[in-house]
């Protein structure tokens, strides 16, 4: 199993750079989500957008790095979402480079733990409904779906998945 660690995204220019390249190693996602054409990723917007993520209270922007130091993965997290008051998880995306290699599996797993760590009894996300592949990963992991709502930021129909942690 890889070694990864977890670390405040800084941005800084080189990591702005490599988290434009998880991007581009994503187009589906891309795709799906509607939020970046996969063929013309600005580095600026990606900048701009978890720059805005990072400002909500509670949030954090993660980078994920192998044993080598490249980045295999981004992670978003909210300690207390406002509307349910628990952890979520606002994106774990693994470089496509380095998918189906246990990675992502990895990254939750050091999600669950911290949370179940501080004593929290579950955690949730949303999976867009149009991302079937995520689906079936989250599932496989022992998350359920809960509830199907849009999302509030881009209004798009979305799977609202929980885990309970005890």
């Amino acid at each position: 199993m890889p070694v990864l660690s977890l670390s405040p995204l800084h941005f800084t220019a080189k990591e702005i750079a490599e988290v434009v390249e998880l991007y581009a190693s994503n187009p589906d996602y891309c795709r799906a989500s509607g939020e970046y054409d996969p063929e013309d990723i600005r580095a600026d917007r990606v900048e701009a957008d978890l720059r805005e993520e990072a400002a909500v209270e509670g949030a954090e922007v993660l980078l994920a790095r192998d044993e080598q130091g490249q980045p295999v993965g981004l992670l978003c997290l909210l300690d207390r979402h406002p509307t349910d008051g628990r952890p979520w998880i606002g994106m774990l995306m693994v470089h496509g480079g380095s998918r189906r290699k246990g990675i992502g599996r990895l990254l939750t797993g050091l999600v669950e733990d911290r949370f179940r760590r501080e004593g929290r009894d579950g955690i949730r996300l949303a999976v867009l409904e149009n991302n079937p592949s995520a689906l079936g990963f989250w599932s496989s992991l022992g998350w359920r779906e809960i509830d199907r709502r849009v999302d509030r930021q881009h209004g798009r129909p979305c799977i609202v998945m929980h885990k309970r942690l005890t």
